[in-house]
């Protein structure tokens, strides 16, 4: 018999014919067939258990190996690399401060290196090269400005 496990083995029950005559022999032959059909079911059982648990994923199941011969399991792979609920909302609080602090403390030039420099209000993140030549500026002033702009941003977050 063919026991792939896309074409899995079909436990029948016998023809009408077939057990005619099988209930017609001695009750050795029954008690036989009793337990053929016992072992049957069982394996039809198994089977079916098998079919449910074939698609089941546990953490501790091995993927694969890392780059230093260590298992990766399931678990390894799904790990939560977000920051704690507490920490998001800090950081939110404090971006809000320093957007604040940006609009009153920074003007002109100095407010638009920063957002630049930093890719803030929607601006790419760009180097003080890329600014300078944007601006039409040195390198050197935008490091000026930049420097400056910070120094006014802390001074206006502490307070």
């Amino acid at each position: 018999m063919n026991c792939h496990p896309y074409h899995p083995v079909i436990i029948q029950s016998p023809p009408a014919k077939e057990m005619n005559t099988i209930l017609s022999q001695s009750p050795h032959m029954m008690g036989q067939l009793s337990r053929l059909v016992k072992i049957g079911n069982e394996i039809l059982m198994d089977m079916r258990a098998g079919k449910k648990r074939n698609g089941d994923i546990h953490l501790q199941d091995i993927v694969g190996v890392d780059r230093e011969g260590n298992e990766v399991r399931v678990e390894d792979k799904i790990a939560d690399d977000k920051e704690p609920v507490d920490d998001q909302v800090s950081l939110k609080i404090q971006v809000k401060r320093l957007h604040e602090a940006i609009i009153r403390a920074l003007h002109g030039r100095e407010k638009t290196v920063i957002e630049m420099r930093y890719g803030l209000a929607g601006k790419d993140e760009l180097t003080q090269r890329e600014i300078a030549h944007k601006l039409g500026i040195s390198r050197s002033y935008v490091s000026r400005i930049e420097k400056k702009a910070l120094g006014r941003l802390n001074k206006e977050m502490q307070t």
